[in-house]
């Protein structure tokens, strides 16, 4: 018998864990404490000081495509930092920085918010500085280096504050409660199929245009 596929989405509170174990033994917060489903799994990572959506799922090769980097699956942030950043600062976000290690980061979709958004209070109040504003950003990337979106506005001057995934591509947050999860509809799992399965289709088109031009200088030279 054919083992039935779980698509689950949850909002990670701040200070657990994004797997179901914690390897240290120290007694963290994992995703155990708070979704009582065997045999899922996370769908890619989301820091301990992180908050927001996570997908969890026993698709594995589902899993393998919204994770792997090379099909560039965008992943949606609410990120607050510190200070307000001019567009000079916005415009090096959107055309990518040099982060840890010498990596220049991918173009993203950076987009300053007028009003703070209606998220939810952290349950660890982040640090404020007498005197030093705060702003929120919306930042959606298409890729998922370590602690990305926290180096990316460091490296611009302006340290992350707080960060909130809201969306995995199609997937949304929406108005799910921290700590609390929901399985997908199927209408959200067709989608979710649909977007990898066209990303796939996007990748290898991309991958046999360049071999045709490289085909087309050997020939030439």
């Amino acid at each position: 018998m054919a083992e039935q596929k779980r698509y689950i989405i949850f909002n990670k509170p701040y200070g657990v864990l994004s797997s179901f174990t914690d390897p240290d033994g120290v007694g963290r917060e994992t995703l155990a404490d708070y979704v009582p489903v065997p045999d899922v799994y996370a769908a890619g990572r989301l820091d301990y000081d992180s908050e927001g959506l996570m997908l969890l799922t026993n698709d594995g090769k589902l899993s393998h495509r919204l994770t792997h980097p090379r099909y560039r699956h965008s992943k949606t942030y609410l990120v607050q930092v510190e200070r307000v950043p001019d567009e000079a600062a916005l415009d090096q976000l959107r055309h990518g920085v040099v982060i840890k290690g010498g990596y220049k980061t991918r173009p993203a979709q950076v987009e300053r918010l007028r009003e703070p958004p209606n998220v939810w209070p952290r349950r660890k109040p982040i640090r404020e500085r007498k005197n030093v504003p705060t702003a929120w950003l919306k930042i959606t990337i298409t890729e998922g280096k370590k602690r990305q979106i926290r180096r990316m506005t460091a490296a611009v001057g302006h340290p992350t504050l707080r960060l909130v995934r809201v969306a995995i591509g199609p997937i949304e947050l929406a108005d799910l409660p921290p700590g609390a999860w929901r399985e997908l509809t199927p209408d959200e799992v067709r989608t979710l199929r649909e977007y990898v399965t066209d990303a796939a289709r996007r990748r290898n088109a991309s991958r046999a245009r360049r071999k045709r031009r490289q085909q087309q200088r050997g020939r030439s030279g």
